[in-house]
């Protein structure tokens, strides 16, 4: 890599060196920068040709320069030879002006160590292009390298140079005297021009009809710069020493055969014996071989053949050749055309540039850049012209690459896209841009884009003409992919909008509907229900037109996968605005039927989504009272319930081994020990003294005998204060062993339904200890014959929407001490103490009649056993609910406040129950009975 760098840095030191070296001191030098070096001709190849530059106007120019040191081995007066030769030649071309001459800008200037003056841009010599490389920079460069002429281009070059020799001979009355390759200049543009007047003849009679031209005699012995390219000089000059017009028409054939041949003249030519060799000459062109004409075109091999005539006057002049039907070509006409445009008037322009689009795909990318796209360019300064030429401006610019638009057309086109002036041309200047937007905005840098193109829109859309108006609008869809949001946000859309609002032509307002309508895929959804909907209301127009037209941007807007009209806006502005609308009275029916079938659509969604919405929001709240409880079950069975295997086991003991009913049991134990869950706060003295009550009632019930079956009846004997009195007082005793827990409780126990089962036999082994959960407190321990209690829900509605406690004794240890005889108990003296509105149930009929030989059935698995939903089950541990317990606990949650739980009635032929009265006609009772 550093080799490659060192390498071009030397490459580029050796260039700017010879450069210097080149022109060092030359007045040139004052006026013009000096570039590269890119291409060399003139006689012998002898001039290097340099880009350059001048300097007060940046103008660009070519820079001949010929360096004296390639005659250094020449004596002097052969030096002082050729520089008065070439001087000559570049005097003459400075004198001379026509479009097929090479033009000079700055004469000939001298200096020590070299010559050098200015021309028009220059891209080559035809000898270059050609093939000849003699004076060129090293290594030869690429463009010249690999140039091809087109036939286009070769068909109109020999035309110019055709043209050229018409204007010397008829116009100026002068040979050229050396036409040939190296004098054929092609300029920036591809044009051919002629230069090289060295040994140019001028007549020496200029007023008479017929020229008169004397030419001097061929001499071997001077250099071969001052001497003419023998390979292109027409025999009679070399043989005769003579020549005319007509010697350079033969320069013309050799100059057409080498342009198809690959730059070889028709016979090599032996400078050492020039006479011989043209001699030898003259034989063979006297009858030329038809093999010899074979690669020139046949359209022009005639006439190539006469130009290349032994006799002078058998070749035709320059005019004539000017006229042959091989130059009637089509972009051969249309490149003559442009070059004598200056001529014409508007009339005969504008007919041109009409047709013109016609010719251009037929012509070469290069030439069209080259040759056509400079002469169209330099007309935009005839404002009346610019609405022709800029078609064709565009059609160029669409087979340009990116960089050679930017490069060749865009500068051309930024005061084009200002114009105003005048109005008519400006309007059509509008149009023409509008309909290849999609090219300038593809293609033209963004700076360039938001400085010169955009604002050309805006000014579109505001046009005072309806016709530019509707036309924008209707191409700015077609293009909108390509505006940057930004400006499409804050520039483009406002300006639609006021189009639409302020216009008083319906047409107007109906395309910038319709122009919203196709760009809402290019906006957001939330500018789209910010900007446009609400603008929609403000239109004041109620034509049916427009009217479809909102309604079309509604229902886009509705459709559109990326956009979508929220509920929220479709209930409150949407349809309301939409229905107002659908009643207009200048609605035919379809068109009514069109706004009916939207209003439709958007109802039917709104309504499945907010359906959809709460259908979840209620899933959602379910799932989250579920979780609650759980959480809540969860803590309370790991805080107050005992071990779960001993508890079942218990149970098992007690209602004879039933996995059923211990299942049932153990759901009941769990719920009644969660109710010490809720927030523990201090017992007033009233609820002391009703928490007493209550176990002493629960004592006094333990201590009864078991209850014998007996028929179901309507309980209608009188309580008898006297035995209840006297089994509470005696078992008051038994308070001694309760141990109170101080901690608090959420409520007292309001009542339940009491199932009691007493072992038959008698008490064996002794008391067992017995552990009861109240409900409220921590577990008591008391003795006991053998007893279970399980405490029920009471019916449903019994406490007005209240939870009902759910009470169930919590057996630590069950002993079944001895069997006791199977006895009916009298516990009729115990109804008193729940008085119902109700037909009581008497304690005598609470006991269960067990078949013979089986263990009685639990009433807990007869009114949970059946109908019972299966996602009820989780539910019966849940605590009670209680004025400051979660709304979690509420009637839905609570399974229990389901009636069809409840829907058995009190008397049930399975069911021995007795409903328990509210707790304050329990203590209304009890006060009674105490006093």
């Amino acid at each position: 890599m550093e080799s490659m760098l060192n390498k071009l840095k030397s490459t580029v030191t050796k260039v700017t060196a010879d450069v210097t070296s080149a022109v060092m001191g030359n007045p040139v030098t004052r006026e013009f920068e000096v570039g590269r070096h890119i291409a060399s001709g003139g006689p012998g190849m002898s001039w290097r040709i340099y880009n350059g530059t001048k300097k007060s106007t940046k103008q660009e120019v070519a820079v001949f320069v010929f360096d004296k040191k390639i005659i250094d081995r020449y004596q002097k007066f052969e030096k002082d030879q050729i520089i008065d030769s070439l001087k000559k030649g570049v005097q003459q071309l400075t004198r001379l002006r026509h479009p097929r001459l090479l033009t000079v800008q700055h004469p000939l200037e001298e200096s020590r160590d070299c010559l050098a003056f200015c021309t028009e841009p220059v891209f080559a010599s035809l000898a270059n292009v050609l093939g000849q490389w003699d004076n060129l920079p090293s290594p030869v460069p690429t463009d010249i390298k690999e140039y091809k002429l087109y036939d286009v281009e070769t068909k109109y070059g020999l035309l110019q140079v055709s043209e050229g020799l018409s204007f010397l001979h008829s116009g100026v009355k002068m040979v050229h005297g050396n036409l040939c390759p190296e004098n054929i200049i092609l300029n920036k543009s591809g044009a051919w021009k002629i230069m090289g007047f060295d040994f140019s003849i001028s007549s020496s009679n200029p007023s008479d009809a017929e020229p008169k031209y004397v030419c001097k005699e061929w001499d071997p012995n001077l250099p071969p710069l001052c001497l003419a390219n023998p390979e292109y000089v027409a025999p009679e000059y070399i043989l005769s020493v003579s020549c005319d017009a007509a010697s350079d028409m033969y320069s013309l054939g050799v100059l057409i055969h080498a342009v198809f041949n690959e730059g070889k003249p028709v016979f090599q030519v032996n400078k050492q014996d020039i006479y011989k060799s043209f001699s030898r000459q003259l034989d063979q062109l006297s009858r030329l071989s038809p093999g010899l004409l074979s690669k020139i075109p046949e359209e022009v091999r005639e006439h190539v053949k006469m130009l290349l005539s032994v006799t002078s006057n058998v070749r035709p002049d320059a005019d004539q050749m000017t006229k042959i039907p091989f130059f009637d070509d089509v972009g051969a006409m249309t490149l003559q055309y442009f070059d004598s445009l200056f001529q014409r008037d508007n009339l005969q322009k504008s007919q041109f540039y009409k047709s013109l689009p016609k010719v251009l795909p037929k012509l070469p990318k290069r030439v069209i850049v080259h040759r056509i796209l400079p002469a169209l360019t330099s007309e935009f300064v005839n404002p009346d012209m610019v609405p022709f030429i800029l078609p064709n401006v565009l059609l160029i610019a669409e087979e340009c690459t990116k960089e050679e638009y930017v490069r060749l057309v865009l500068p051309d086109l930024t005061p084009v896209f200002k114009q105003q002036e005048p109005v008519q041309a400006s309007n059509m200047i509008l149009l023409i841009f509008l309909q290849k937007m999609d090219l300038l905005l593809t293609k033209t840098p963004p700076e360039d884009i938001k400085n010169s193109v955009l604002p050309m829109v805006y000014r579109a859309v505001e046009a005072p003409s309806i016709q530019i108006q509707e036309l924008c609008l209707n191409i700015i869809p077609t293009f909108a992919n390509l505006i940057e949001y930004p400006s499409m946000k804050n520039a483009l859309i406002p300006r639609i909008k006021s189009a639409c609002l302020q216009t008083s032509s319906l047409a107007v307002r109906v395309n910038s509907l319709v122009c919203l309508g196709k760009i809402l895929e290019y906006l957001d959804k939330w500018f789209v229900i910010d900007e446009i909907l609400p603008f929609l209301q403000q239109i004041p127009s109620r034509e049916p037109a427009v009217l479809m037209g909102i309604l079309g941007i509604y229902k886009c807007t509705f459709t559109h996968k990326k956009l979508g009209i929220p509920k929220e806006h479709l209930a409150g502005k949407s349809l309301p605005h939409l229905v107002s609308l659908s009643i207009d009275n200048n609605l035919n029916l379809n068109q009514f039927n069109s706004f009916m079938a939207v209003i439709r659509e958007m109802l039917n969604r709104m309504e499945a989504e907010h359906k959809t919405k709460l259908e979840q929001l209620h899933i959602m709240q379910e799932q989250q009272r579920s979780l609650n409880i759980n959480q809540m079950n969860q803590s309370e069975e790991t805080k107050n319930t005992p071990s779960p295997a001993t508890k079942v086991r218990d149970i098992d003991e007690i209602f004879g081994g039933s996995s059923g009913s211990a299942g049932v049991n153990g759901k009941e134990n769990g719920s009644s020990s969660t109710t010490s869950q809720p927030s523990r706060v201090s017992l007033t003295l009233e609820e002391k003294q009703r928490l007493a009550k209550e176990q002493e009632q629960a004592a006094k019930l333990r201590s009864q005998q078991p209850l014998a079956p007996q028929s179901v009846k309507p309980a209608t004997t009188t309580p008898q204060a006297k035995d209840l009195t006297s089994s509470l007082l005696n078992s008051m005793t038994s308070l001694n062993n309760f141990s109170l827990n101080s901690g608090t409780r959420t409520m007292p126990m309001q009542g339940g339904t009491i199932s009691s089962t007493f072992p038959a036999g008698p008490t064996m082994g002794g008391m067992g200890t017995m552990g009861v959960s109240n409900g409220f407190n921590s577990p008591m321990g008391f003795q006991t014959g053998g007893m279970g209690i399980a405490m029920r829900p009471a019916a449903p509605g019994l406490y007005g929407g209240m939870a009902t406690t759910t009470s169930t004794p919590n057996f630590s240890a069950l002993t079944q001490s001895q069997n006791q005889p199977s006895k009916s108990t009298d516990m009729s003296a115990l109804d008193s103490l729940f008085t119902s509105s109700k037909p009581k149930v008497s304690m005598n009929q609470m006991a269960p009649k067990p078949a013979p030989g089986a263990t009685a059935p639990s009433p807990w698995l007869s009114q949970f056993g059946t109908g019972q939903p299966s996602q009820t089950a989780p539910m019966q541990a849940t605590p009670m609910g209680m004025t400051g317990v979660q709304g979690g606990f509420g009637m839905q949650a609570n399974p229990f406040f389901n009636p069809q739980n409840f829907s058995q009635p009190v008397a049930s032929s399975t069911i021995n129950a007795g409903v328990m009265k509210q707790s304050t006609s329990a203590n209304n009772d009890l006060k009674d009975l105490f006093g």
